[in-house]
């Protein structure tokens, strides 16, 4: 005997959401199952148990499968919703039912299954497309015992499925790109030194073809005969030169014109649907018996003059085989293949010449032999003079060449590095992911050492100099050295007296000395004697004479020694050379004495090598003196990483950076505006959109230029604060090796917590040039409820931006103090001899001498007095000694500067200017 309807419902609980009370409404039924009056207890029990639950649920009931789902299920086919409440299982999922059906069928027999990332094609906003979902399937039992339906939980997991593809798409780019790296420099390292133009075009074309992944690769030689025709001279990579032999000699087409005429880079997904392919007589279309060609990429190849020697030609039966990557690639190596042959012509004129010049010393021999002992020595000595030469320009092309490529690299780093970092949250608790995202960020780091080397070599690393007693830094070393090279290696360092000063980047000096040491560990193959030693120098106009790049004068002479194997002349040659090594593979990158010479020449300096098999090597590096005293180092601030609401104006002409570097900005809270290029980005500024910030790139394409970029966007706001970005500066905001005064610069690849500190603190001081400057009247007042300081003081205002200098010493006037200017830490240092001081005010960002440094020198002269630090910084220097130290952030107002001066108030009882 069936319940009544009202029975039914009377048992039927409240609940269920939305879906619960469409099936409660009166007169809902479902196929094969009628109104739910007629419903089995054992379905409304399960029912019940999936309307209350938040985990997305279906049941598929009886005869024709009824489809019943909860709320949480809904948002998963909401276009479906609520039509397909009730309808038969295959009708509500017709679109996808040749997929579903073998899982149904096979749970209806009893066996539940879990599907995990199952790919469902999801009809959604109008269209097909990809979804993930893990599903659980369990058969359901009337109370018959018999199989009368499934339930089943689902999850879409489709945020998952695409993040794991981002990451390994991530490194599958990285590891492209770091082989194509490799490739490059695998080829220019093979080509450098190569003067025969045959073996010269073989290794360009061959690496060409590993490079792009073509089939086919052709280097065509430009010739002019006498009718002043075009003919080409060719190499083949990847096929027999017999498969060319019909056609030897291209014409000069619309397809190859571009190329052979220099007018840039021509690629074709599929050249037979070129339109300027196949329309020259006799042929019509691909000649018959011709190489299958469809991916066809031609790069010019031309020399420093601007003549176009020829063109590197790649081709791949397959259509769509060549991107953009593979072209940029292509034509870096281009451009190594056209120093290369121009050097081997070069050198060619050069043997020409030097066989004329052989003659024509013959003939002064034979007219005046009183003459030949002099003649054979100044031939001797212009010979020794021209391999220098040689050797210094072969040097420079190899620097320039490393430095143009560490630049590319450090782009695509940066890209890698930013996703991979954005990536971190969106894998965050997925403990796999995560290790994964932390090898690949690994990757990024060793890759920007790699890059960093490259720019060291190639002399294009923005030096920071201090001036240092190279005999006390080696001496702090010690420890350092003997880690590294272990208790079998004994370590002698020898100092000597009245050891002259040097301005030099003391990071990099360590570096250098650290490099040595490890290459002198692996000569002496862990067991000898280093000696390091350290001492004054001159090298005289004699010395000069016979080393073409060095300046006379006085140097600090710092020599590494070792008791090793030595090397031989044609070693001794190369050894200077990027990833030249004699070590086994896998041992080394052969960038640690090419970093070494680069950074000492960048420096003004000169390195001399001294070696013979069995004797040993000794390495000696001549840093030019400083007459300052030298700079006390002290530990950069890292501070807290926090974000800010400004709105930054980002100009960036690589694509990949510059959506990278919008979204961890946007991240970071910042209001964000971007541009290709510096002309868009003036465009951006002359809109009259306020801007805080413009955040660019030194390299850009196009006429205008990122410095007269910040010089126009000042003009045009003059409140904006500028931050430059670069992987190779090339000089332009760089001069002497030093960041040109008052530019700011975040080398790439940086990683969000180095943006985020960076622009805080060029945001900071911005921030207080800008209150600076102010008319008085619209500057902020002291707070009336300010305490009045105790006493006037005498305060040492140290402070290099002439504005806010003139600003805070207005400030300290005003409340009473008497004010002693300075603008550097020299300055300042003179003037504690001279004045009464009881309170030091001082900038950190100091030209010369930085403002922590100096602190530290005056708490020697005047040990005690207060100090307060002004800056935009987030941490005070420590300082060693006694005496209060306190942090005033720009910017500042009088309140907080009458703060900061009671805070480390010295004591009054001692007479001021006495120590």
């Amino acid at each position: 005997m069936s319940e009544s309807a009202e029975t039914v419902r009377a048992a039927w609980p409240a609940g269920g959401g939305e879906v619960g009370d469409l099936v409660r409404r009166p007169g809902f039924q479902a196929a094969g199952l009628g109104p739910v009056e007629s419903w089995p207890p054992s379905l409304r029990s399960i029912l019940e148990m999936a309307l209350n639950s938040r985990q997305a649920k279906f049941v598929a009931w009886g005869p024709d499968l009824a489809f019943l789902y909860n709320d949480a299920y809904i948002p998963i086919f909401a276009e479906r919703h609520p039509q397909a409440l009730g309808r038969p299982f295959a009708e509500v999922w017709s679109d996808i039912w040749p997929q579903i059906r073998p899982i149904v069928e096979s749970n209806l027999t009893g066996v539940g299954h879990l599907y995990e990332e199952l790919l469902i094609p999801m009809m959604r906003d109008g269209r097909t497309q990809d979804t993930w979902f893990t599903f659980s399937y369990t058969p359901v039992r009337d109370e018959s015992g018999k199989v009368a339906g499934i339930v089943c939980a689902a999850m879409e997991v489709t945020d998952q499925v695409l993040a794991k593809r981002r990451e390994q798409e991530a490194l599958e780019a990285l590891r492209a790109q770091t082989e194509a790296l490799a490739i490059i420099n695998r080829a220019g390292t093979a080509i450098t030194a190569e003067l025969d133009l045959d073996r010269l075009t073989r290794t360009v074309t061959d690496a060409g073809v590993a490079l792009t992944g073509a089939q086919f690769g052709a280097f065509f030689y430009n010739v002019q005969d006498e009718k002043n025709g075009h003919y080409m001279l060719y190499t083949l990579s990847g096929v027999e030169r017999e498969a060319f032999s019909r056609f030897p000699m291209p014409r000069n087409t619309q397809v190859f014109a571009p190329t052979f005429a220099g007018e840039g880079v021509v690629r074709s997904d599929d050249i037979t649907a070129d339109p300027r392919y196949g329309h020259n007589a006799p042929y019509r279309g691909m000649p018959e018996g011709h190489l299958p060609v469809r991916s066809y990429l031609a790069v010019p190849v031309r020399s420093r003059s601007g003549e176009v020697i020829g063109g590197l030609f790649f081709g791949h039966s397959d259509a769509g085989r060549f991107g953009a990557a593979v072209e940029a690639s292509l034509v870096s190596l281009a451009g190594q293949a056209a120093v290369a042959m121009d050097n081997a012509r070069l050198f060619k004129n050069v043997e020409r010449e030097m066989r004329h010049r052989a003659r024509a010393e013959e003939q002064l021999r034979q007219l005046n032999e009183t003459l030949e002992a002099r003649v054979i020595a100044e031939i001797a000595e212009r010979r020794h003079a021209e391999a220098a030469l040689q050797q210094s320009q072969k040097m420079e092309a190899i620097g320039k060449l490393t430095g143009g490529v560490a630049h590319d690299f450090n782009n695509l780093l940066q890209v890698v590095s930013g996703n991979l970092q954005l990536l971190t949250k969106d894998v965050a608790g997925n403990e796999r992911a995560e290790r994964r995202v932390a090898n690949a960020l690994a990757g990024v780091s060793r890759g920007a050492k790699l890059a960093s080397q490259l720019l060291a070599f190639g002399r294009r690393q923005a030096l920071e100099p201090k001036v240092v007693n190279v005999g006390r830094f080696v001496t702090g070393m010690d420890d350092m050295l003997r880690r590294a090279l272990g208790e079998a290696i004994e370590i002698e360092t020898i100092v000597s007296g009245g050891l002259w000063n040097t301005l030099i980047d003391p990071t990099q000096v360590e570096t250098a000395l650290l490099n040595l040491a490890i290459n002198a560990r692996d000569a002496m193959d862990g067991t000898g004697k280093l000696t390091i030693e350290a001492g004054n120098a001159f090298l005289d106009d004699a010395y000069v004479r016979s080393h073409a790049d060095v300046t006379p004068g006085q140097y600090v002479m710092l020599a590494v020694s070792d008791t090793g194997s030595g090397m031989t002349p044609e070693v001794l040659a190369q050894v200077f050379e990027p990833f030249f090594s004699t070590k086994p593979e896998g041992k080394g990158t052969g960038l640690g004495l090419s970093m070494v010479y680069g950074f000492v020449k960048q420096s003004g300096g000169h390195v001399k090598i001294y070696s013979e098999p069995g004797q040993g090597t000794t390495v000696r590096l001549y840093l030019p003196r400083a007459e300052q005293s030298e700079d006390v180092v002290t530990l950069v601030d890292t501070g807290p990483v926090v974000g800010g609401t400004e709105t930054i104006l980002v100009a960036e002409d690589d694509e990949e950076v510059r959506a990278t570097v919008v979204e961890m900005l946007t991240e970071l809270g910042y209001r964000v505006l971007k541009a290709k290029d510096a002309a868009s980005a003036l465009t951006v500024v002359e809109s009259g959109i306020p801007i805080d910030l413009l955040f660019t790139d030194v390299v850009m394409p196009g006429t205008l230029k990122s410095p007269e970029l910040a010089r126009k966007a000042r003009e045009r706001l003059p409140n904006i604060a500028v931050l430059f970005t670069s992987g190779y500066t090339e000089n332009s905001i760089v001069h002497g090796g030093r960041l040109d005064a008052g530019v700011e610069l975040l080398s790439k690849p940086y990683t969000r917590e180095a943006l985020a500190r960076k622009l805080r603190h060029v945001l900071a001081n911005q921030a207080q040039r800008v209150q600076a400057a102010a008319p008085a009247a619209t500057r902020p007042q002291p707070r009336p409820s300010a305490p009045e300081p105790a006493a006037a003081l005498s305060v040492l205002l140290v402070e290099d931006d002439p504005v806010i200098r003139m600003n805070t010493a207005e400030l300290l006037q005003d409340i009473g103090h008497a004010v002693t200017q300075a603008e550097s830490a020299e300055e300042a240092l003179a003037a504690l001899g001279t004045v009464p001081v009881d309170v030091i005010v001082t900038d950190l960002g100091l030209p010369g001498l930085s403002g922590a440094a100096f602190a530290a020198k005056a708490r020697e002269v005047r040990p005690g007095i207060g100090i307060v630090f002004a800056t935009g910084k987030d941490k005070a220097p420590d300082l060693a000694g006694q005496g209060a130290t306190h942090l005033l952030r720009k910017p500042y107002d009088s309140a907080g500067l009458t703060a900061a001066l009671d805070a480390v108030r010295t004591d009054r009882t001692v007479p001021a200017g006495e120590d």
